[in-house]
């Protein structure tokens, strides 16, 4: 590999067993998380602060919960960003990573926009979508990195067009979810076997890898977060923002919006995304 050391800042839920995952694959690997609980990555090195990251790494991988996050990493290697490589592939608004595209650029960095699509389940098993923006020499001379983390990548164009992917993806991917947790609060209110209503959804047109996943926790009402409701939320509101900047209105995404929020409200922001079924439940029959 002709680069001599990645950067890894970020490892949550997600952020975690990719990095696990570029360490497996020999990457030489130096990581830092603001829980410092969590920088125990097998055959990975644990940079002291963020800015030492950008003191020692050619490419520095960026998956941090927010725009705030990434904003304050950022800051705190400043002094060190003119030739590197800034990997972003969490999710943040299209226009705040034009502008870090931007700042980058005049500082004398590359900059990669890489979100990607899935959940901690396929980060572990390295089977994520990666959804890549930005210049394509930039792009080509990291692409080996993807491999350990990702099943596919897909060019998208320049920057924001990942981000604006990715969140044309969780459109669809959120309708998708919450239908199905209004599905199963149909059919268990209906006294149907669930176990039975799994079945036929795997086995017809409906079935998907997403559906195969998250049924079987809503039947065995497994709440333990693949994609919490408070992640799910922010995606929605990011989704909601960039609908509105573009005059767009989303019928389906402002009722999810409402639901998640609800949900959230209720207590079960730290829950999996199928908890919008806990939400569902909590309201009144109606008598009509």
């Amino acid at each position: 590999m002709g680069i001599s050391r990645v950067g890894f800042a970020g490892l949550g839920s997600m952020g975690g067993p990719m990095a696990v995952n570029l360490a497996r694959a020999g990457i030489p690997l130096l990581v830092w998380n603001r829980t410092p609980g969590r920088t125990a990555v097998a055959g990975a090195e644990v940079a002291g602060d963020a800015a030492e990251l950008f003191e020692r790494c050619e490419v520095v991988i960026l998956m941090l919960k927010d725009a705030a996050a990434v904003d304050a990493v950022l800051d705190r290697g400043r002094s060190a960003l003119a030739g590197r490589t800034i990997v972003h592939m969490g999710t943040t608004a299209p226009e705040h990573s034009r502008a870090i595209e931007s700042e980058l650029l005049a500082a004398g960095a590359k900059y990669v926009e890489a979100p990607v699509s899935g959940s901690r389940v396929p980060a572990e098993a390295g089977e994520l979508v990666a959804m890549l923006a930005g210049d394509p020499a930039a792009i080509e001379e990291i692409r080996e990195l993807f491999g350990p983390m990702c099943r596919e990548t897909v060019e998208c164009g320049p920057v924001p067009n990942g981000l604006l992917m990715k969140l044309a993806v969780n459109v669809h991917l959120t309708a998708v979810v919450t239908s199905l947790a209004e599905t199963v609060h149909f059919a268990r209110t209906h006294g149907l076997d669930l176990g039975l209503l799994a079945d036929v959804l795997g086995a017809g047109q409906l079935a998907s890898p997403i559906v195969r996943v998250k049924a079987p926790k809503l039947v065995e009402e497994d709440f333990a977060p693949q994609a919490s409701i408070a992640n799910v939320l922010a995606n929605v509101e990011l989704i909601a923002a960039a609908a509105r900047e573009a005059g767009l209105t989303l019928p389906l995404i402002e009722a999810s919006r409402a639901l998640y929020a609800e949900t959230a409200r209720l207590g079960f922001g730290e829950e999996d995304m199928v908890a919008v079924v806990k939400a569902l439940g909590a309201r009144p029959h109606s008598e009509d």
